[in-house]
């Protein structure tokens, strides 16, 4: 076992969990930064449109994030069933995005991937928390991470040749339904049910109230929102941005470097996730989120350099994913465990699900707000990223109030 000393010591579960992951987001990574630009350049919808498209799926997210946990911590359901009913879901989601040659079957497509999406998080995030003591949280929500990003890594490369070498944009939405049928195998298969059950019916239906009663939760919820909102940045705005508005409206990056430049995006935050997950156990959750927030404000800082420079503007877009990447590592584990740090064991499903309803907010609010500015005029295009290092303030004053509040409940 010398060999693997430098991994952390978790449950066999999160090591499970965390590779059914990385063969998911492989059919993702296919898809995921491709998907604006193929809509927008190939099928003739227009950058809002796919904006509302994207962000459709988070009205459905947030049906499958209320339902995901609350399906999460009841008895009949539990977290295996509902995983396997968000990979299957999400097949389906990619299969309707396949023959999608329009706005409304591709709203449809985007509301499935919603739904599946938003039944997965809670229970994943719950079986983690499950098997997991606190002090190693961190790291285990680090591993969960490290799959996802690998496996987006890998598909972005994959996904980058074959457009290149055959144009078959629609087979890659195909082996994103196969990747999401392979992880709903490995669930069936490997993973075993963590719920204690610890509560009766009556319990997790109340505990919606009670959780969304708790001042702390209600605090962090607000920010965490702008947080997600910046995350939707990249694999929405991001993309389209660099292709079409670098050096002018129409002289921007071509599609295999767009596809280089996500690919080192995707690598750095692989291998920087466990080394942070480390680094970060030595600070609270909450001064953790600050210093994300300040990477943030200067990772988008530096997009609005790389539009608006009069040269090197693929040194300035490697350097603003690379400071982007650090900001999304040291953000997901401090999110996560902070969660968990608040929720009581028996609401455990409903506080990460109230936690993964932020995503649904943000990525319902940051797809359409990024698409609409790249519809307005070049300088609003260029502007958007300006102020959303501003809105990092915001975020910093509401994380300062959020430790404030406690380190005083620690205190009593």
């Amino acid at each position: 076992m010398k060999r693997l000393s430098w991994l952390p010591p978790l449950n066999d579960q999160v090591w499970i969990l965390a590779f059914g992951r990385l063969l998911s987001e492989i059919g993702s990574g296919f898809t995921l930064f491709y998907a604006p630009i193929f809509f927008v350049n190939h099928v003739g919808l227009s950058a809002t449109s796919v904006g509302i498209g994207l962000g459709s799926a988070s009205i459905s997210g947030v049906i499958g994030r209320i339902m995901g946990g609350t399906m999460a911590d009841s008895q009949f359901w539990g977290r295996r069933r509902t995983l396997l009913l968000s990979a299957i879901i999400s097949a389906l989601a990619s299969l309707v995005l396949a023959f999608t040659f329009n706005f409304p079957i591709f709203v449809v497509g985007n509301l499935l991937m919603g739904l599946g999406t938003g039944l997965y998080w809670p229970a994943t995030e719950a079986v983690v928390a499950d098997v997991t003591p606190p002090q190693q949280l961190n790291e285990a929500y680090a591993l969960t991470r490290l799959a996802d990003n690998l496996g987006l890594g890998l598909g972005v490369i994959f996904g980058g040749m074959l457009i290149a070498s055959t144009g078959a944009n629609r087979a890659l939405f195909v082996i994103d339904a196969i990747s999401f049928l392979i992880f709903s195998g490995v669930i069936y298969a490997r993973i075993t049910e963590t719920n204690e059950f610890a509560g009766e019916h009556r319990q997790v239906f109340s505990g919606w109230a009670a959780a969304l009663g708790d001042r702390r939760l209600q605090v962090y919820v607000l920010v965490n929102i702008l947080f997600t909102i910046y995350v939707a940045q990249i694999q929405s705005t991001m993309p389209l941005y660099f292709s079409n508005f670098v050096r002018g409206i129409h002289q921007g990056f071509s599609p295999p470097t767009i596809s280089a430049l996500f690919t080192w995006y995707i690598v750095l935050t692989a291998v920087c996730q466990l080394p942070a997950a480390r680094v970060l156990n030595r600070f609270r959750r909450t001064q953790a989120l600050m210093l994300s927030a300040s990477l943030w404000a200067a990772g988008f800082a530096l997009v609005w350099f790389t539009g608006v420079a009069h040269f090197g503007h693929l040194t300035w877009a490697v350097l603003a994913l690379f400071v982007l990447a650090i900001a999304s590592v040291t953000y997901n584990p401090a999110a996560s465990s902070l969660v968990v740090e608040l929720a009581p064991a028996s609401l455990r499903g409903i506080y990460l699900s109230i936690n993964s309803l932020c995503w649904a907010i943000g990525y319902f609010i940051g797809p359409p707000l990024g698409g609409w500015s790249l519809d307005q005029s070049l300088w609003l295009a260029h502007s958007y990223w300006l102020y959303l290092v501003l809105s990092v303030g915001v975020a910093i004053l509401i994380l300062l109030f959020l430790d404030q509040m406690m380190l005083k409940k620690r205190n009593n």
